[in-house]
């Protein structure tokens, strides 16, 4: 045994792991990260990238509170890409191509950096609960370590079953063992438990590939970053490449049909609906005649290629004889086939807004084993699961985001509120106020929230002030300059915009959709002003310009929707004496124990006229 007693446990050491402890140490919680190999802290198990859409802002919102993904991630970038800017900035999602053994040597040395915490590699195989709390870990060697709070981020490990054709290897990664013996602990304190799946692609030589028949994609002109923080930026890039599939493709695909886990009923999980295999792509989709496949270097020093796209589970013979048929893939050497993972989660309803679990105290789960798919949502709950981690056994109050304030706040509430039964993606389609929660905004939204958790630190806070004092002087410059036409005309018949007759603020052009700042610095005495600010503060300026309508709007909404987030339901409210419920909307309350009538509201199955029901009863 340990002597030592840990305030916060943390088991695993992925994504969801390595922010839950940095956060829980940051904090000032005697931290332990368990992990089964110290070699593989922070690894990217699956795409050597970080965000992407509706990802990108994530990563910007664990920066703005603190954590270190963003960080990571600029300090490894390959690429750079800022995706959607043909459409609104809600859309606007950052993301980096990254050097997969870079990310992972720069989460060590962050971690190891920080203060609180420490290290130990073994498997966990159960937990000690007493008085329904958690109190600590039991190791594989029998080691058992104390604490006052554990938070599980498990990943695929949890009795991991990995399978290439007809062949099936325990693991939770490739060469990798699994972890066994916690879902049986936690099914008999009276867990649910469901398995899910997951995939990779394989990875294959650079060297043997004709990027000559590809297209190539190259990162941005003018590269930004995730962090808010002083991390470098990119000067220089590698590019990734963009190639097809074909018909000859998809027929050798199909002929192991009869060898995949996917077909032959040995897969019976759901694996992700929008990252699927590319044999379930050509199973559900046989009209079409070719895929999209991204080729992706793994890092600035190998020549290894992630072949993006190709994920299967098919033999691995099928999977190399049907990349033969791909365009500059001829002469291709594969390093390692694509495989399918079986693993262990548990429906996220059985849990708190915190990510604490509603059957035993204490006990905290992030990450895949949520049901989740994804880096950045992994790390998102990580991050959360460590704040509230250290609050609890400091007796501070709970850490909750709201909808209306992060994309994480967002993931938290559809996981509790309505469950998944297949790996959950974020997507800007979840949140119903994009508009609020964009990627260059993240800052002014959180990192204040964070300054008062003791998480961002004072010189944080100071810049985001800064931040938000520039853009407001510079948006009260463009909202109080007045444009002649003779100045603004030959911009707008530049672009074939309607010209003028009178003066306008500068600002009223601002919000026509084919004019920009940069557009409006062709006139001296704009530029001579404008000139004096960074990037973020230009942009921030121009978005509540451009979207101030639209802004106000939504922030509207939001403060109608808080009415009924701040009416309470008691914990222990009984639904079924209510005869005027549906019996659905009993059942299904009855299980997730919504906390606020706006949550009941949006757990899947509970009507309109079920709300009206609880607000009547409620005196509201």
């Amino acid at each position: 045994m340990i002597s030592e007693i840990y305030d916060v446990i943390v088991v695993g050491a992925g994504h969801a792991g390595c922010e839950a402890a940095a956060a829980a140490a940051n904090l000032g919680s005697k931290t332990l990260l368990v992990t089964m190999n110290m070699q593989t802290i922070g690894q990217m198990s699956c795409n050597p990238a970080m965000g992407g859409i509706a990802k990108g802002q994530i990563v910007r919102e664990i920066d703005a509170m603190g954590g270190y993904s963003g960080i990571i991630a600029d300090k490894s970038a390959i690429q750079f890409k800022m995706l959607n800017l043909s459409k609104g900035p809600a859309m606007w999602s950052p993301r980096t191509q990254n050097d997969r053994m870079l990310f992972a040597e720069e989460w060590r040395y962050a971690l190891e950096n920080t203060p609180n915490l420490d290290f130990f590699q073994d498997m966990v195989k159960s937990l000690i609960i007493e008085n329904n709390q958690a109190v600590g870990v039991v190791t594989s060697l029998g080691i058992e370590i104390r604490s006052k709070s554990v938070v599980l981020t498990n990943g695929t490990f949890l009795n991991g079953l990995i399978h290439v054709g007809d062949k099936q290897l325990g693991g939770g990664r490739m060469g990798e063992p699994r972890a066994f013996g916690i879902t049986e602990q936690l099914v008999s304190l009276g867990f649910e438990a469901g398995r899910m799946k997951t995939g990779t692609p394989p990875r294959v030589d650079g060297r043997s590939l004709d990027y000559s028949r590809m297209d190539e994609q190259k990162g941005d002109e003018n590269p930004q970053k995730f962090s808010y923080t002083d991390t470098p930026k990119l000067t220089k890039q590698l590019s990734c490449h963009i190639v097809y599939t074909n018909e000859t493709v998809h027929d050798i695909l199909r002929e192991g049909f009869d060898r995949s886990p996917m077909f032959n009923g040995t897969i019976q999980s759901l694996g992700p609906r929008y990252c699927p295999s590319i044999e379930d792509k050509i199973n559900r989709f046989a009209e079409r005649t070719r895929h999209q496949l991204f080729v992706e270097p793994e890092g600035w020093k190998t020549v290894e290629i992630y072949v993006n796209g190709f994920s299967s589970s098919l033999p691995e013979d099928v999977q190399i004889k049907a990349m033969k048929h791909i365009p500059g893939f001829e002469n291709v050497k594969v390093f390692r086939p694509g495989y399918a993972i079986e693993y262990d989660y548990f429906p996220p309803t059985q849990l708190k807004h915190t990510l604490e679990t509603k059957l035993v105290d204490n006990l905290y789960f992030a990450g895949q084993i949520n049901g989740t798919t994804g880096y950045e949502e992994a790390a998102g709950q990580g991050l959360m699961a460590g704040i509230n981690a250290h609050n609890k056994v400091r007796e501070k109050d709970e850490f909750i985001l709201n909808r209306d304030e992060a994309y994480i706040g967002v993931l938290i509430d559809d996981l509790i509120t309505k469950g998944t039964e297949e790996p959950y993606r974020m997507f800007t389609s979840r949140a119903e106020y994009r508009l609020l929660l964009r990627q260059d905004n993240a800052d002014i939204r959180l990192t204040e929230k964070a300054h008062q958790l003791g998480l961002a630190k004072d010189d944080r806070l100071q810049k985001v002030e800064d931040k938000i004092a520039k853009s407001q002087e510079l948006e009260s410059f463009l909202r109080e300059t007045s444009l002649k036409p003779s100045l603004i005309n030959p911009i707008l018949e530049g672009i074939e915009s309607n010209p003028v007759d009178q003066a306008y603020r500068a600002s009223q052009f601002l919000t026509r959709p084919n004019i920009t700042l940069d557009k409006l610095d062709q006139i001296e005495s704009i530029r001579e002003f404008t000139s004096k600010y960074n990037d973020e503060v230009r942009e921030q300026a121009e978005v509540n310009i451009k979207y101030k309508g639209y802004i106000e709007k939504e922030k509207e909404n939001v403060s109608k929707l808080n009415r009924l987030e701040n009416v309470k339901i008691p914990e222990d409210f009984d639904y079924i004496k209510l005869s005027s419920l549906s019996a659905e909307a009993k059942q299904k309350m009855n299980k997730v124990r919504p906390k606020t009538l706006a949550q009941a509201g949006r757990i899947s199955g509970v009507s309109p006229a079920d709300i009206n029901v609880l607000m009547v009863y409620l005196g509201r």
